[in-house]
């Protein structure tokens, strides 16, 4: 079985667990915070993966930094999948359960790229758009700076992508020059 498939699996029933519980928001931040560990830490992402690290080792190494921060059922959930020896999946476990969470609730990740950091009006505009577009409750908006678009914006939102950058127009207008109709070659 493929990791994202059973992170998927796993990610499910903590999900189903947490809201029978009443406690999905808080193992939803849990998962957040699993993330963010994750992805600020490699040498914590690189021991998951170890396979030298023994499986021991590594739930207490989760319980050092989790316990006391997370909720019980976050603590049960590291502890299962160590004894399962499956802690490389974690990450993907987090980013699973995060993505569920979001269809559960109505929220649509979208990102926006621009050039500059957006102001609030901008912003709430951008939000509306995607809710349009998406057909959502609320809207999750990830910020990009990137300076190569030049100027506009690329807009992602689920599987679908409006790209309005200065970039992409130059680049169209490179391919139109380089196919040259207007002059006959002999």
């Amino acid at each position: 079985m493929s990791d994202v498939r059973a992170a998927s699996r796993y990610a499910k029933s903590l999900l189903e667990l947490a809201d029978e519980k009443g406690v999905l928001d808080e193992v939803q931040k849990d998962m957040l915070l699993l993330s963010s560990v994750c992805e600020e830490n490699r040498d914590f992402l690189m021991m998951l993966k170890n396979p030298i690290v023994k499986h021991r080792k590594k739930r207490e190494i989760l319980e050092a930094i989790f316990k006391g921060k997370v909720n019980e059922i976050t603590c049960a959930i590291f502890d299962i999948i160590t004894r399962k020896n499956r802690e490389p999946i974690l990450p993907t476990i987090a980013t699973e359960f995060n993505k569920q969470y979001n269809v559960i609730n109505g929220i649509v990740t979208a990102k926006i790229t621009t050039t500059t950091p957006l102001d609030s009006k901008l912003k709430k505009e951008f939000e509306e758009i995607v809710l349009q577009i998406s057909k959502g409750n609320s809207v999750q908006l990830e910020e990009v700076v990137d300076e190569n678009i030049i100027g506009g914006f690329v807009l992602n939102v689920e599987d679908k992508q409006i790209d309005d950058s200065i970039k992409t127009k130059l680049n169209e207008l490179k391919i139109k020059f380089s196919q040259n109709s207007y002059i006959k070659e002999f």
